[in-house]
């Protein structure tokens, strides 16, 4: 049964309502001047940024993609294109990743997209109960088991993230 903590829905919680999962929605007041979107959350939630994670778009061989990495952490362009089977990983540019995923920068979850793209998960958020990632909009995050974003996005699981931002 999916437990919620305040707020109203966006296409990500709606999506993991209707998968039956079990997930806790945290709301935060945003500010607009934050330097980082994720870190930002981290503070706000009293969470180990280790623990929360960032939605990336990448074009791997020109296709979109959608790389899941830890606040901490940076993602290492490399390793996503190999790990989503491709030779080469740019990130995408933020207009066409708004577009594609229905939500805007600092707020694009990696669930409830418009269109479902390939994604990869940092293989750090496997050894955690519960990560955060945003939930579709600035000062919204949804906390879930890895193994249930997994699922749910369809992710493989792979180291793609590096030390620093």
């Amino acid at each position: 049964m999916a437990k919620k903590k305040q707020t109203g829905s966006t296409p990500a919680t709606v999506a993991l309502t209707k998968a039956g999962a079990e997930f806790t929605v945290h709301a935060y007041d945003h500010d607009p001047a934050a330097a980082s979107y994720g870190e930002e959350a981290a503070e706000a939630l009293g969470v180990d940024p280790g623990r929360v994670f960032k939605t990336l778009v990448a074009e791997v061989d020109g296709a979109l993609t959608v790389a899941i990495v830890p606040v901490s952490g940076a993602l290492d362009l490399k390793a996503l294109a190999a790990a989503a089977g491709g030779k080469k990983a740019v990130l995408a540019d933020p207009a066409h990743a708004e577009r594609t995923t229905g939500y805007v920068r600092g707020g694009i979850s990696p669930l409830g997209q418009r269109k479902r793209l390939p994604t990869v998960l940092d293989s750090s958020a496997a050894g955690r109960p519960t990560v955060c990632v945003s939930a579709g909009r600035r000062g919204l995050e949804v906390e879930l088991a890895p193994t249930v974003l997994a699922e749910l996005t369809g992710a493989v699981v792979a180291p793609i993230a590096r030390d620093g931002r």
